[in-house]
């Protein structure tokens, strides 16, 4: 983990570099796609080299601060389950920017960033504002097919 570049990347945000904050930020870097809190929880429990001491209303805390700030997107994987994933830099704080595919593996049960497979251009009528916008796709993905 390079804890010099994770700080500044959270400063850049405006967000305090906490040991946690450093922590939960490695783990979604180094997901390959998003995780749930659930998958992040299990990351600190199964690795007995962090010496943090854990909890899920910390791990959200974290993870909603993240998304706020533009650091983090959520994913509804239509499942009723939240998954997080790092955003690319050009999201703002309450603006996110990296509108782009998701795809659920209903195999493996992951869920995977498209990021060049962009969202349509959604035209609405006069009066609709959108302030958010989600498209996730659901099969098979590459490595369980």
């Amino acid at each position: 983990m390079d804890t010099g570049l994770i700080e500044d990347r959270l400063q850049e945000k405006k967000i305090r570099p906490t040991a946690m904050r450093l922590l939960v930020y490695n783990i979604l870097k180094e997901a390959k796609g998003a995780i749930s809190l659930t998958d992040i929880e299990t990351v600190f429990l199964t690795n007995s080299s962090l010496e943090i001491p854990v909890d899920r209303t910390t791990i959200y805390r974290t993870v909603k601060t993240f998304e706020k700030k533009g650091v983090a997107h959520a994913i509804e994987q239509g499942n009723g389950v939240m998954a997080y994933a790092l955003c690319q830099s050009n999201c703002q704080e309450n603006h996110h920017r990296d509108q782009h595919l998701h795809f659920y593996c209903e195999r493996c049960k992951k869920t995977s960033c498209l990021r060049d497979q962009q969202i349509p251009n959604v035209s609405l009528p006069n009066g609709y504002e959108i302030h958010d916008l989600n498209f996730i796709a659901k099969g098979i993905c590459d490595q369980c097919a």
